[in-house]
């Protein structure tokens, strides 16, 4: 990864109960913004989203939302972003923030912070894309999801090269670093990429 390049983020719609997870949202923002970066994202204007969207913004960085037409209806979607994008489903909603984004990061969210993140590392092992995809480990919220991965390896279930591709880390800055330093391993899953 590069400055000038954006970074899709991941996030609850809700705040939590914790005032570290917003904080960390606003820190994860501003981080953004003074490397260069610009924000892609679920285009929520509410929790977490709603919070590192402002942060970018109000730094005077770029923000492009994406966000379903069906969830758009309810009033949610943030109207004051550089651009926001409408799509007619889900899947239409991922491929424009993956197709707009050089690098994924997950804040602390639910069902479907994990379910994007997941699609977005599923496709770097089988060698879809070379893009860095980090967690954003704030108060070890994801460190019993990161035990579970272990746990994946060791029932020889998740090669640790393809473990090894979920980067970790408490802090925005400590993450964005392991993002610009990563290099995609050469060894992707069972496919020929050439066929897909």
């Amino acid at each position: 990864m590069r400055p000038s390049q954006s970074i899709c983020v991941f996030a609850g719609s809700s705040p939590g109960n914790d005032p570290t997870l917003l904080e960390s949202a606003s820190a994860l923002g501003r981080a953004l913004v003074a490397r260069g970066y610009g924000l892609v994202y679920g285009g929520a204007s509410i929790g977490l989203m709603g919070r590192v969207a402002d942060t970018v913004l109000a730094a005077g960085g770029q923000v492009i939302g994406v966000m379903p037409d069906f969830l758009a209806a309810h009033e949610i979607a943030h109207r004051g972003l550089t651009e926001l994008k409408i799509t007619t489903s889900m899947h239409e909603r991922k491929d424009a923030m993956a197709s707009r984004s050089d690098g994924f990061i997950a804040l602390p969210g639910g069902f479907g912070t994990l379910e994007e993140f997941f699609e977005a590392i599923t496709w770097a092992q089988l060698g879809l894309h070379t893009k860095p995809c980090g967690l954003l480990n704030v108060n070890g919220y994801y460190d019993s999801l990161l035990r579970f991965l272990d746990t994946a390896v060791e029932n020889k279930l998740l090669r640790p090269e393809h473990r090894d591709m979920v980067l970790v880390a408490p802090t925005a800055d400590a993450l964005l670093d392991r993002m610009q330093a990563y290099a995609a391993p050469t060894l992707t899953k069972w496919i020929d990429t050439s066929r897909t």
